[in-house]
Parts: C-alpha cells; sequence; structure tokens
C-alpha cells in the first residue's frame, strides 16, 4: 500500500494509479501525469513531493506558470474532502512560486473547469500569470 500523497497516488514500477471515487483510473494517457512523473520535460519552476510548477509552452501573459498536484484530480469539481490537503498546500506555495517565476508586482490565478471554460487538459492545474499588467477581460 503506496502511503504516498494521503494514500491516493501511487508510483511503483513506472506504474501510476490514482483513485477516483473508490474506483482505480489508470494514467497512461494523461500529460500532466507524464510530466509530473518527469517522463516528459518541463521547465520546473517549483516541485515538492505534491505538486509541480513550469512554464506553460503557449503562455498568454509574459510569465505564464502551470500549477499542478502530482495526484490525478481531473478538475476543481474532482476536489474533495480527501484531496483538498493537497490543494491547499497548492495555494499555500503559489506565492512563493509567482516570485520564483519572477513575478514582482501582481499576479492572478486561474483555473478552467470543464468544457465551456474551455479546460484543455483534463488534470487539474492553475494559471499563474502576471509579469505585466493583464486585462480586466481575463477574469
Amino acid at each position: 500500500q503506496c502511503l504516498q500523497y494521503n494514500k491516493r497516488y501511487c508510483r511503483s514500477q513506472n506504474k501510476r494509479i490514482a483513485l477516483h471515487y473508490g474506483k482505480e483510473h489508470k494514467m497512461e494517457k494523461c500529460i500532466f501525469c507524464k510530466i509530473a512523473a518527469g517522463e516528459i520535460p518541463s521547465n520546473k519552476v517549483y516541485e515538492d513531493e505534491y505538486m509541480l510548477a513550469f512554464h506553460d509552452i503557449s503562455p498568454m501573459a509574459k510569465v505564464h506558470v502551470l500549477v499542478i498536484p502530482k495526484m490525478h484530480i481531473a478538475n476543481v469539481d474532482g476536489i474533495t474532502e480527501e484531496n483538498s490537503e493537497v490543494i491547499a498546500k497548492m495555494f499555500a506555495k503559489m506565492g512563493d512560486i509567482a516570485k520564483a517565476a519572477g513575478i514582482t508586482n501582481g499576479y492572478r490565478v486561474i483555473s478552467n473547469c470543464g468544457s465551456d471554460a474551455k479546460q484543455s487538459v483534463m488534470h487539474l492545474h492553475f494559471h499563474i500569470l502576471g509579469g505585466q499588467e493583464l486585462p480586466e477581460k481575463m477574469a
């Protein structure tokens, strides 16, 4: 039994499994799971046992960092009491991540949830946008 990530995520022998509402779900096709596992390279800003922050490959601002949990959660709708501690840790680090990325005068945090919001990767992620004055219509 895996004791990492509140027993919700296990990496052993290159096999990744997440528990979704009590059901096992293999994540071989999730690009963010592959990035978190180091199978796909990224331009890292921050990493710890719970999360990874890296520069977006298609930035929408001068500085555009994605922050993802290493445990697979599809989107905001997938946040539960069981995994909310990881999300809290992510938010507690976002200020430090923004500073490490070079943002000094404010930033915006965005998470798209579902197709109408144009969520492009079905793995929870938060966009940190900054490094410039952002337009009001982005929020």
